[in-house]
């Protein structure tokens, strides 16, 4: 890794740790137990990632954006250790159907807006070419 390289890791890491600190400060209960500050993390994580995908291959960005965006920013914004965490104290609990419901939401919904992102960015680019 080259110096520029590191240095846009760094600067994606750092940005993405504290929109994620700033995003879990202050803990969201939906229902009462299903905590929903990671999955608004994955969520926002996963469509940004989902965009970029798009914007960097059409706009044929050099792959040190990808460094800084994707591996750096989303990379540390993103989280499956603390979904993991989250749901095992779910299941700790004995709140399996929460925990189920954290489970497909998580992983559905992460999946859903990194499409959502791409379809988006696609539909954006196709119209600033027209």
């Amino acid at each position: 890794m080259k110096g520029i390289e590191f240095i846009l890791l760094v600067i994606g890491a750092v940005a993405g740790a504290f929109l994620r600190y700033r995003m879990v400060s202050s803990p969201l209960i939906l229902g009462g137990v299903l905590p929903v500050n990671i999955l608004m993390i994955n969520i926002v994580g996963s469509f940004i990632l989902g965009v970029f995908s798009i914007v960097s291959v059409l706009w044929n960005l050099d792959t040190r954006y990808s460094i800084l965006v994707a591996v750096g920013f989303c990379g540390s914004l993103t989280t499956m250790s603390s979904f993991a965490l989250e749901t095992s104290n779910l299941i700790d609990n004995r709140l399996f159907y929460t925990a189920a419901i954290n489970i497909m939401a998580n992983v559905g919904l992460s999946l859903d807006f990194l499409i959502g992102g791409r379809a988006l960015a696609s539909l954006i680019v196709l119209r600033g070419n027209l």
